[in-house]
This record gives structure tokens, C-alpha cells and sequence, in this order.
């Protein structure tokens, strides 16, 4: 599996698009390819270079800056007849997996659809694994140190999409955000702990302006965040953790 990071909006919104391939089939994905003026030209020199089989969007949920650029690289590949793979209300959707439904990319590729509704009602993280290989596209719900906000949910939904679904994938399964807010998340992350990893993640945003592809689910699991919180139950310190960043 070659994972080619496609940054959008730099200096904004930081988004990301990610062009995944199977090296064996040359089959590929690009997932939340929003900005087709950034997007278009990567995918048109890998296509016409030979390197890749442009075979579908995927899309992580349907907020424009994700799904916005749809119809245009619909059009600009119309001969490829390309599925957009993704929620329901999703731009020009042409596929929504059931939840943990599967899909092949290629020959090696195994994507598994996880519904992960709260930042969106149709937010969908995507695991995709090659052998040995785990890595999940988890869009606006999880992002390296921090989440979304709940925008069409609730803090229940939250927990349920954090610390269920996503927390039952294996620990080594690296995370690739839709967005690059690390450094944003640490800032808040130092203000409610002061544990190694936090400290050392912080190191590693300050040194790299990109963090994705390089921490794991693993990493995301610290339950000493909780004690800042004052609460006990699961749901409120959600409720109350992301009430803490709103109000940073």
C-alpha cells in the first residue's frame, strides 16, 4: 500500500487528500479530494504516467471542504466512470457501505467502512489494510491529539465513535486526519496534560509541519485525560472535554 499525501488549503484549513495505491494492481483510491485545483494535477500526472488506476473517491463525510470537489474531478476523470464511495449525503454518492462492510482495492487492499457518526450524521473512517499494514481515514472525527467537533451530534456519539469503534482497531494502526491541527490540539492538550507521550508529541509537531501517517490509535488512548475533567462517566467527560477546547 503507497499512501501519496495531498495538502490542500495550507495555511487555512490544512486539509488533506489522500491518493492510496495497491503497488501489485496499480488500482488506487483518492479519498476527500476537496479541492480539485490541488488535486487534479496529482492525479492527472499519476494517471497519464501509468502509476495508477484511478478506480473511485472515497469520501470520510459529506462537509464541502471533504465531498466539495466531487463533480469536478467527476468530470475531469469522466472517462474513468469513477464511484464516489462514502456517506449518504455525500456529494454525487454513488456507494454507501453498510458499517463495517468490505471492499477491495486491487488485489491486496482490504477497506472496511466504520460508521462514526457525530461530527457529521454520515461520517464514515475508513480502514484500510495491506498484510500487515493498518492505517484509517478518519476525516473530521478523529484527528492526531484531538476530534471534531459535534456538529450534527452528540457527546454519546462521540464516545461511542472514539471509544468503541475506533478504539477496538488494533493499536498499531497508523491515523491519517483530514486535517493537520496537531499543533492547535497540543496546545490544548498541555493545558490538561503533562504525560510523556503528550510531551513528545508536542516535540514532534513543533519540528514537523505534517503529523499525519506517523501516530497510531495506540497513541490516542490516554486515560489520565479524564481527571481534568472532574467527571467520572465516560459520555460526560466527552461532553465536557470537548466543551474545554471549544472554550480555549
Amino acid at each position: 500500500m503507497h499512501i501519496q499525501s495531498i495538502p490542500m488549503w495550507v495555511g487555512s484549513s490544512n486539509n488533506y487528500a489522500y491518493l492510496v495505491t495497491d503497488e501489485s494492481s496499480k488500482d488506487a483510491v483518492i479519498v476527500d479530494p476537496a479541492n480539485p485545483s490541488e488535486v487534479a494535477p496529482v492525479l492527472q500526472d499519476a494517471v497519464d504516467s501509468g502509476k495508477v488506476n484511478l478506480t473511485a473517491i472515497i469520501n470520510t463525510h459529506h462537509h464541502w471542504d471533504h465531498a466539495g470537489g466531487n463533480d469536478e474531478i467527476l468530470s475531469q476523470f469522466k472517462n474513468l466512470d469513477l464511484p464516489v464511495i462514502g456517506g449518504k449525503d455525500c456529494k454525487s454518492v454513488s456507494k454507501t457501505p453498510q458499517h463495517e462492510e468490505s471492499f477491495k482495492i486491487g488485489h491486496k487492499i482490504s477497506v472496511k467502512a466504520l460508521h462514526t457518526p457525530c461530527h457529521t450524521q454520515d461520517s464514515i473512517c475508513w480502514l484500510m489494510e495491506d498484510g500487515e499494514e493498518k492505517v484509517v481515514f478518519t476525516g473530521d472525527t478523529l484527528f492526531i491529539g484531538g476530534c471534531g467537533r459535534f456538529f450534527e451530534g452528540t457527546p454519546a456519539e462521540m464516545h461511542t465513535a472514539l471509544n468503541k469503534t475506533l478504539a477496538a482497531l488494533p493499536d498499531d494502526t497508523k491515523v491519517y486526519p483530514g486535517h493537520e491541527y496537531t499543533k492547535q490540539n497540543v496546545k490544548f492538550l498541555t493545558t490538561v496534560l503533562q504525560t510523556e507521550p503528550v510531551k513528545t508529541l508536542q516535540k514532534f509537531a513543533e519540528n514537523n509541519q505534517q503529523t499525519q501517517g506517523k501516530f497510531t490509535i495506540g497513541d490516542e488512548k490516554d486515560p489520565a485525560v479524564q481527571k481534568a475533567t472532574g467527571k467520572t462517566d465516560p459520555v460526560d467527560v466527552m461532553g465536557k472535554l470537548r466543551e474545554m477546547k471549544n472554550n480555549m
